[in-house]
């Protein structure tokens, strides 16, 4: 099977984004984690034996949406012109939804950051509070909308 990323000698290789037009780009992703219902009271009431749950996963997100090309392979590095990073509780499931939205203006998209985003912000949330429940469930990791670039707007039907 030959892979695109993958010239005709056999090696790995990034995509060639020499040619593409700077258009501004934007990605939303989102994801959750399911606790324990003690675990998502000691969040709720800031008593984390770490601190600040939901604030450290936000610093955590933005932090991992930026060092993205670092932790994946091909991946470009990114000069990011904006990242948000939302963490709320969410006592329905009980746990954390985080939802992560990534601006660029350049050659190439920002989901690999929102998604990287989301991903280390609920992994933050599992270590700061894994002394309570181990048994937490991160889930639902997905991108939601992108925008920009040469394939334009895309949103997932069943986003809200």
């Amino acid at each position: 099977m030959k892979l695109s990323h993958v010239g005709t000698d056999g090696r790995a290789r990034m995509v060639d984004v020499g040619g593409k037009a700077v258009t501004e780009r934007r990605a939303v992703a989102e994801g959750a984690i399911r606790m324990s219902r003690k675990a998502f009271e000691l969040v709720e009431r800031n008593a984390g034996p770490k601190g600040d749950v939901l604030s450290t996963a936000e610093l955590a997100g933005v932090m991992g949406a930026k060092r993205t090309a670092e932790l994946i392979p091909l991946c470009h590095p990114v000069p990011m012109d904006h990242v948000t990073v939302e963490a709320s509780l969410d006592e329905t499931l009980p746990g954390v939804r985080v939802r992560a939205v990534t601006n660029v203006t350049g050659r190439t998209g920002v989901e690999m950051e929102a998604l990287t985003a989301v991903s280390v912000a609920l992994l933050t949330v599992y270590d700061m509070v894994k002394a309570v429940d181990r048994g937490m469930d991160i889930q639902d990791i997905r991108l939601v909308e992108k925008a920009g670039g040469r394939s334009g707007a895309w949103r997932r039907k069943e986003a809200t």
